[in-house]
């Protein structure tokens, strides 16, 4: 790929405001996003809570009532539709066309050449293993197969903006990670990916920064290590050699001893502090003085356990 890498802190996309009504619902209520430039952003939110929408109005599919989106500093339009690759959700291969045929063709509506389409085509169907492909037609693919097939059609001209909407979704862990590393070397070489994904493994794994869409609205947002700090609720884990009974009996008022496990190298706790204002240094020296510590951790929490809290939390203010 010939992109350059700009990584220089400025935004290539930017939603201001954006509202959007279908029939009565508001399926987007003054959201706002800026996604960095030689980043992978992460769209995040339960089905039905906006997400496919924003990523359709950044994809020029359709257009927001209210607000805007900025490419690079400019209204988005016609001049940017070269720039982006879309990977919806709701695949939309021709079944009865041959795969070959296809990939050329919806390269070629991108601007490549039929020569440089074809020279590139077959580098990625050689990095797939899907050589023999070439002539079967799209209906006699499965839908793995199928789905490597449009990965490849979406980002075959090198955009600046790639757009994923769970790309993921019917792969096996093998082709998973084969996805995952290639949407990391496209980083490495400069591209802005925006991630939309249930899988908050891949998020931890894969994201510099998200945005958490909920109801309609932006209730969650910031870099992935920034969250997780933002969310820590004092757990730490201990391996200590000693009883559980002896730990449980000495142990602080101050600190909270939540459970206790069977560990290879003795026995594994999980302590909670419980009092503001303690910090990690006084469980240490509370601990050290009670039994013999092998190791000391905080337990940061997931963005899976992140997801689940927001939204829950969302769902009960508008509730109350």
């Amino acid at each position: 790929m010939n992109r350059a890498s700009k990584l220089s802190g400025a935004n290539l996309i930017t939603a201001s405001e954006v509202v959007k009504d279908f029939s009565g619902h508001r399926a987007l209520n003054h959201v706002s996003m800026e996604v960095p430039e030689g980043s992978i952003y992460g769209l995040l939110g339960p089905n039905g809570a906006g997400k496919t929408t924003l990523l359709r109005i950044i994809n020029q599919i359709t257009a927001p009532d209210q607000g805007s989106i900025l490419f690079e500093g400019a209204p988005i339009g016609q001049e940017h539709r070269h720039m982006i690759g879309y990977l919806p959700e709701e695949r939309g291969l021709y079944k009865k066309m041959k795969v070959g045929e296809q990939a050329l063709y919806l390269a070629q509506l991108k601007g490549l050449s039929r020569q440089e389409a074809m020279k590139r085509l077959k580098i990625w169907f050689s990095k797939f293993e899907i050589e023999a492909w070439w002539d079967k037609k799209v209906e006699e693919l499965s839908k793995g197969m199928a789905q490597k097939v449009q990965f490849i059609t979406t980002v075959l001209h090198e955009p600046r903006l790639l757009i994923f909407d769970e790309p993921f979704s019917g792969f096996d862990p093998i082709n998973v990670n084969l996805l995952k590393q290639e949407i990391l070397q496209m980083k490495a070489q400069g591209a802005t990916i925006i991630f939309s994904t249930h899988n908050m493994a891949s998020v931890e794994e894969l994201c510099d920064h998200i945005t958490l869409i909920n109801e309609s609205e932006a209730v969650l947002q910031g870099e992935i290590s920034e969250v997780r700090d933002r969310y820590r609720a004092n757990k730490y884990q201990i391996t200590f050699k000693g009883s559980k009974e002896q730990l449980a009996k000495d142990l602080d008022p101050r600190f909270e001893l939540m459970s206790v496990e069977e560990n290879g190298m003795g026995q594994r706790a999980t302590i909670q502090i419980k009092k503001e204002g303690e910090g990690s240094g006084d469980l240490i020296r509370n601990l050290v003085e009670i039994t013999e510590i092998k190791a000391f951790h905080e337990i940061l929490p997931g963005m899976n356990d992140i997801f689940i809290q927001v939204v829950n939390d969302t769902l009960q203010k508008k509730g109350s």
